[in-house]
């Protein structure tokens, strides 16, 4: 019997597979998800639908920009990113509380937990950059070598929102209200980030500042790359790294300071 420094009390220290915890609290999450739910994992890819058949019929016959080409994959390749961030950051926020029964009884890392909650969306949006893929076979676009830039630029943003996710729910042990925070704040972000909208719109004063979000990052780079056929500048690929990391370093600085008390909160 070992002291847990977490609770300061005589508890078991975890001795156990970090990848075997993960793996399994990933499929939890992901079968929680849609538990009694008559179309399942279909509604991966029903909600980016019917939010495209919205924007689609918003900004093509109410408020039309004829600028937007194949405006369905366009949208998509922001909507997309956007999704993974907003999904992820909320269900890492309130992961811990979610799974204060684990915790209490298990001395499983409290890292993992967060970062298995943003990890299980990465299911949900590989079916949704399948709906992608055939929109851009639909457009006539072809597979090109900077193709092999996504899975990299994708990882930065998975990075991330883990930080955002630790930082977040650490927080959340001591303030419950979190989630709401996370929640206004991804509503912002919706239209902060140019989804609907091409980046020439921005005013050019307030570029370098949307380049530095890694989610606007990641959809100029997904454009350049899947619609356009080209590298995403290096300047905004610099951009997309440093931020993510930054972020990460502050979320994993955060979640240890607060950590020691979890087990008094939860």
């Amino acid at each position: 019997m070992a002291l847990d420094r977490e609770s300061g009390s005589s508890r078991p220290t975890w001795a156990g597979d970090y990848i075997y915890v993960l793996q399994n609290l990933i499929i939890k999450d992901f079968k929680v998800r849609y538990r009694n739910m008559s179309l399942g994992v279909f509604w991966s890819l029903l909600n980016p639908l019917v939010m495209l058949g919205v924007l689609w019929f918003v900004f093509t016959k109410i408020f039309p920009n004829n600028a937007i080409q194949n405006f369905a994959a366009f949208v998509l390749c922001g909507l997309i990113p956007y999704n993974f961030f907003s999904l992820g950051w909320v269900v890492g926020t309130t992961s811990l509380v979610d799974n204060w029964g684990l915790i209490k009884r298990v001395p499983v890392p409290r890292e993992i937990v967060p970062i298995a909650g943003v990890l299980s969306q990465c299911i949900h949006i590989g079916i949704q950059l399948c709906l992608l893929l055939l929109f851009l076979i639909l457009a006539g676009k072809s597979i090109s070598i900077y193709w092999l830039l996504l899975p990299m630029l994708w990882f930065f943003e998975i990075i991330f929102v883990c930080g955002l996710a630790l930082a977040c729910a650490a927080l959340n042990v001591y303030i419950r209200d979190m989630r709401y925070f996370v929640e206004s704040a991804n509503t912002i972000n919706f239209w902060l980030v140019p989804i609907v909208y091409p980046f020439s719109m921005v005013p050019r004063e307030f570029r370098e500042i949307y380049e530095l979000n890694p989610v606007t990052a990641l959809v100029l780079a997904t454009r350049n790359i899947l619609l356009d056929g080209i590298a995403p500048p290096e300047t905004l690929q610099i951009k997309l790294v440093f931020s993510s990391l930054c972020v990460f370093g502050a979320g994993v600085a955060l979640f240890h300071t607060l950590k020691s008390r979890f087990y008094n909160y939860l």
